[in-house]
């Protein structure tokens, strides 16, 4: 895959199907124009699936409102890898493309990115003040010589799945909720850090620390369910979302997962931590003897919700 940014000067010569927004979140409504994307490729050999996409949200700039993503950039690059897609084209949003009419901005990606095939869903807006739908992409399909595929909302209990539903279940701590409006299980990635290892050396429970990108939108602080990716291997464990207030001095709100029977040595390792189920929220302990003894409850109630859902899929 190619990634294209901190560029307004990007072309692609091979014939592409193109689809843009903002994906935040990629959630099973996108993979509803992701799937229509690759069965045309399958249709047409040689097409090239593109996303096009804005370094920051343009709400950001056009109204001044700083959102943390549910998605990094980072993260996004590797969900759209593997998902397949050929280039993405993470375009500054610049005063310029900012204030862009609609019209111009169809002529530029349609001649730009060589676009045979535009798929977008029926919410989808563009160019200044949002004056362009699917209506004008259809408007001039035959003029810059591409085809439109409209992609209809999906809806969960009678409300359109979108990024904005799934934000205010991941910030209301329903995760379980997030994750079937996400098709995947919410997580955060990123390197394994050094922490105080009070967890293993005091605590005798061992854990792995991640200090998430501070952009990147977490589920209120507390304990959660959790799995670990790793070399693409997934390992249960159970994660801390807080700045550990039982700990003496001031501790950055960061993600430390207990790992059930796991002893690598992975500092300095890329990993995912998936948000499977809340358990409680963060509290300070008296005593880290009192931590310890909460400690072990949590692990074992992950232990039987992991057991349980082991015996459920053999069902």
């Amino acid at each position: 895959m190619k990634y294209i940014t901190q560029s307004m000067t990007f072309e692609i010569q091979e014939p592409t199907i193109l689809t843009l927004g903002k994906f935040d979140g990629l959630h099973r409504g996108h993979e509803l124009l992701f799937q229509c994307m690759a069965k045309k490729k399958q249709e047409q050999s040689g097409l090239k699936a593109v996303i096009f996409t804005f370094d920051i949200p343009p709400k950001e700039r056009v109204q001044n409102i700083r959102m943390q993503a549910l998605t990094t950039s980072s993260e996004k690059k590797r969900l759209f890898q593997e998902m397949g897609i050929d280039y993405v084209i993470e375009c500054p949003f610049t005063p310029e493309v900012m204030h862009m009419e609609p019209e111009e901005f169809i002529q530029k990606i349609s001649q730009n990115l060589h676009v045979k095939y535009i798929v977008v869903g029926t919410d989808f807006r563009f160019g200044h003040q949002r004056r362009g739908d699917y209506h004008m992409l259809e408007e001039y399909a035959s003029q810059y010589g591409y085809e439109v595929t409209v992609v209809e909302k999906i809806q969960e209990k009678g409300r359109d799945i979108s990024s904005t539903f799934v934000r205010e279940e991941i910030m209301a701590g329903n995760v379980e909720r997030a994750n079937e409006l996400l098709g995947y299980p919410f997580f955060v990635e990123g390197e394994v850090l050094h922490g105080k290892k009070m967890g293993k050396a005091i605590l005798g429970i061992p854990t792995v620390n991640l200090l998430p990108d501070s952009g990147k939108l977490l589920p209120p602080l507390g304990v959660y369910i959790s799995e670990m990716e790793w070399k693409g291997h997934r390992y249960p464990g159970i994660s801390n979302v807080g700045c550990k207030p039982t700990i003496h001095g001031e501790n950055p709100v960061g993600v430390e997962t207990h790992i059930f029977d796991f002893s690598e040595d992975i500092y300095g390792e890329q990993v995912q931590v998936s948000f499977l189920k809340h358990v409680r929220p963060e509290q300070k302990f008296d005593s880290l003897e009192a931590l310890k003894v909460q400690m072990e409850k949590d692990i074992q109630y992950a232990k039987v919700y992991f057991n349980t859902r082991k015996g459920v899929q053999k069902n």
